[in-house]
């Protein structure tokens, strides 16, 4: 059972959530629907509809302050396999996998081809998605995420799954095992976090839903809605896997605009951020399409659920 399965309507949209059909069960997505016609193309059409991803351990639940953002758009989201309340799909996981899944999802409820944002492992999903189902693909926007992440100082080019994990993640691996008496509990183990400094609705709502029931042996026990088993293995296959390479070849001859947004401080709020600025750079040389920018005052969390990444989100979208 769900600690938290629907949150009410906001002034620019109303919320609900949808099951679709993938290989080996259901996605769980959500969809929130304009309340009020939006802009339109110069010929009166609708604007394409929004396709949101999130990251390796969150849920369709971080998108909420974007989705404010974009009045009249109508914006789908869904729980990657594995996470929120897709946990329950088996694998395969990896890149190719997930981007099958979110072709999926635009089919079904999107009515592509779409404007896809991708969020941290989001971003990879997304770039193999345009990769290997282009037509579905309007628009591409990377937020802290989707190009090759340098590893930390001290990671061997060999490590193990469990090294890069471990390297890469740290404290937002290691709660995945824990358990918790209560929401409050969890929320509590938020606060402390250095990234949500600036706790505030966005960020509970996501927390709340983050927590969910999970059998023991002593019977049902609060733990995150993540499973360990498909971040270790999304983990391997962003590093070393085949899709992501294929597809950032691809986008080195693509005429779609590619933005890549990057937040200047990471996942525990600490300068730098998951991606150096010369990194970016480089990335920026490497794909003529690709247009990045840097976010100032945000951190990998931040640059999603709070001002001013809000708005440079929302802007990218157009």
């Amino acid at each position: 059972m769900s600690v938290v399965d629907q949150v009410e309507a906001t002034g620019s949209h109303t919320y609900a959530t949808h099951d679709v059909a993938v290989a080996g069960g259901t996605l769980r997505v959500g969809v929130w629907e304009p309340t009020a016609p939006g802009p339109a193309r110069p010929d009166g059409a609708p604007l394409p509809a929004v396709v949101l991803v999130h990251g390796i351990t969150a849920s369709h639940r971080a998108w909420p302050a974007v989705v404010a953002a974009l009045p009249g758009r109508r914006v789908v989201a869904p729980d990657l396999r594995g996470r929120g309340r897709s946990n329950a799909l088996p694998g395969p996981y990896g890149m190719a996998a997930h981007a099958d899944d979110v072709a999926a999802v635009i089919g079904a409820l999107a009515d592509g081809p779409a404007v896809v944002v991708g969020h941290s492992m989001g971003g990879f999903v997304s770039l193999v998605l345009t990769h290997r189902h282009p037509g579905l693909v309007a628009r591409l926007v990377l937020v802290d995420g989707g190009l090759p992440i340098p590893l930390p100082p001290g990671v061997p080019d060999g490590a193990t799954p469990e090294e890069l994990v471990r390297a890469l993640l740290g404290p937002a691996i290691e709660r995945l095992t824990q358990t918790f008496p209560s929401v409050e509990a969890y929320r509590e183990f938020w606060r402390a976090h250095p990234a949500f400094a600036r706790w505030n609705p966005v960020v509970e709502q996501y927390v709340d839903y983050d927590l969910a029931e999970h059998p023991s042996s002593a019977g049902p026990v609060l733990r995150p809605a993540t499973s360990s088993d498909a971040v270790a293995a999304d983990s391997a296959d962003s590093a070393r896997g085949d899709a992501l390479p294929a597809a950032l070849a691809w986008a080195a001859d693509t005429s779609l605009p590619i933005t890549f947004l990057r937040a200047p401080r990471g996942l525990l709020d600490q300068p730098g951020g998951m991606y150096p600025a010369d990194t970016v750079g480089e990335w920026g040389r490497r794909l003529p399409r690709l247009a990045a920018s840097e976010v100032a005052g945000v951190n990998h969390y931040t640059i999603i659920m709070a001002e001013p990444g809000v708005s440079a989100v929302a802007a990218a979208v157009g």
